[in-house]
């Protein structure tokens, strides 16, 4: 049977999908979509989905954790710390409590640039963004840092004289060793000022089943490299940790105390933020 391929496919915003977009290959958006319950997705993206779901049944709610210290993140960022301009990066498809609608309630002119390589992502944010000024969707790789902070959106949204929050939610054990994501992720914070902050939630190889859930993402999405805190916790080398530092999703920052002891699924991604002195 021949692809499903892009070409005469519309959004659910009625915009049509940019052509030769081959939807019988899984894209991480798309599977992180169906993970989440979505629409925005095909059935070899549901495939992956049942994969993850047999392998973790809690994977549907640790995603959304990790939905929620996006939230969570911003609001701290934007509210506390009072940033006014995020570049968030692997952002996938729009859903609830999208990180420049956290950032808008704390100021109305927070500026926020979603970037992600699946053209899909954008098609489906023209709609959410339509008439919000102070938003953009850029299709573009995150692991090539000058190709994004050249872009013409990014330089047209983000002052790079002024505090940055540069956002990797999930993204991060989706690239391996050897595509270096330490000097990438060091590469978007040179570009910054000080007074810019990192978040990062990251795949953690805490259990024999994120070990299994590891082996599943790779077989399927052939990403998904799960790492020790130790190693997620290189990422913020040269940075000062925010309270409580690097740990479990449901205990940063958490708007009710989490249930101890945390389930296999709750401790299988740690997250944290950290400012640039």
């Amino acid at each position: 049977m021949a692809p499903d391929m892009g070409k005469g496919l519309s959004s659910t915003n009625g915009e049509s999908f940019p052509p030769n977009i081959d939807f019988g290959v899984p894209s991480i958006a798309r599977a992180y979509d169906a993970v989440l319950g979505g629409k925005d997705n095909f059935e070899a993206d549901r495939a992956v989905a049942r994969e993850l779901f047999q392998v973790m049944p809690e994977i549907g709610d640790l995603a959304w954790d990790n939905r929620a210290i996006l939230g969570r993140g911003v609001s701290y960022l934007a509210g506390e710390m009072g940033l006014r301009q995020f570049i968030d990066l692997g952002s996938g498809l729009p859903t609830v409590e999208n990180t420049h609608q956290v950032a808008q309630r704390h100021n109305p002119t927070a500026q926020v640039v979603y970037v992600d390589n699946d053209p899909i992502v954008l098609a489906h944010g023209r709609a959410l963004l339509d008439e919000n000024e102070y938003t953009s969707v850029v299709t573009a790789d995150l692991r090539d840092p000058s190709g994004v902070l050249g872009h013409p959106d990014v330089q047209r949204l983000i002052d790079f004289t002024r505090p940055v929050g540069i956002l990797l939610v999930g993204m991060l054990h989706h690239l391996h060793d050897d595509e270096d994501p330490q000097g990438i992720v060091q590469a978007y914070l040179d570009a910054c000022p000080s007074g810019s902050h990192l978040l990062v939630t990251h795949f953690c190889r805490s259990s024999p089943d994120a070990a299994a859930l590891e082996e599943t993402f790779l077989e399927f999405l052939k990403t998904g490299r799960f790492r020790t805190r130790e190693e997620i916790e290189r990422y913020f080398e040269g940075l000062e940790l925010v309270e409580p530092g690097v740990v479990y999703l449901p205990e940063w920052r958490p708007d009710e105390e989490p249930a101890y002891p945390l389930t296999v699924g709750q401790r299988l991604m740690v997250g944290g933020i950290g400012r640039k002195p």
